[in-house]
Order: structure tokens, then C-alpha cells, then sequence
């Protein structure tokens, strides 16, 4: 089973530039869990320390929001994820 992650621009410097990534797994927690084994310095950007998703991140299944699943959203084989980083400030 493959799942292809697209990387934020923002992260790639945590990923050597990988703009994709492929992974394997059944839901958006489990391909993120193999995309942080490969690139641990991602963890801390998607991730709070309670292990929860980061509230300045979303994901996107195939275009679609994974709220409010977000990391039990299931996943198939050949689905694509995006992850859109919230931009805060004033």
C-alpha cells in the first residue's frame, strides 16, 4: 500500500527537499507516523507534545479536509495527503 504525502514548501528543509513522500499505512496517523521515522525533525512541527496534530497544521486527504478525523482518518492505497500549514500573526 502506497500514500503519497505532499510536503509543505515551508518543511522541505526538513524533508533534503522531498517534496513527496511515500508511505504506507491505513489512516493519516500512520503515514504520518512512518513520515516522522524517516525525517524525525517533522515531528515537532506537526505534532503538540501530547501527540495530538498541531493546531497550525491540516491535512487533506485527495483534496478533502480530514477534520474532524484528522489522524484516524482512513487512508487507501494511491490516496494523496497534503498538509497546509496555518500562517498566524498580526
Amino acid at each position: 500500500m502506497s500514500v503519497k504525502i505532499n510536503i509543505h514548501p515551508s518543511l522541505l528543509h526538513l524533508t533534503d527537499d522531498q517534496e513527496v513522500v511515500e508511505v504506507s499505512g491505513n489512516t493519516v496517523g500512520q503515514c504520518f507516523q512512518q513520515l516522522t521515522a524517516k525525517f524525525p525533525e517533522l515531528k515537532e512541527w506537526l505534532f503538540e507534545k501530547d501527540g495530538k496534530l498541531s493546531k497550525y497544521i491540516d491535512v487533506f486527504v485527495n483534496q478533502e479536509s480530514s477534520y474532524p478525523e484528522e489522524l484516524a482518518k482512513p487512508v487507501n492505497d494511491g490516496d494523496e495527503l497534503q498538509i497546509i500549514m496555518t500562517i498566524a500573526g498580526g
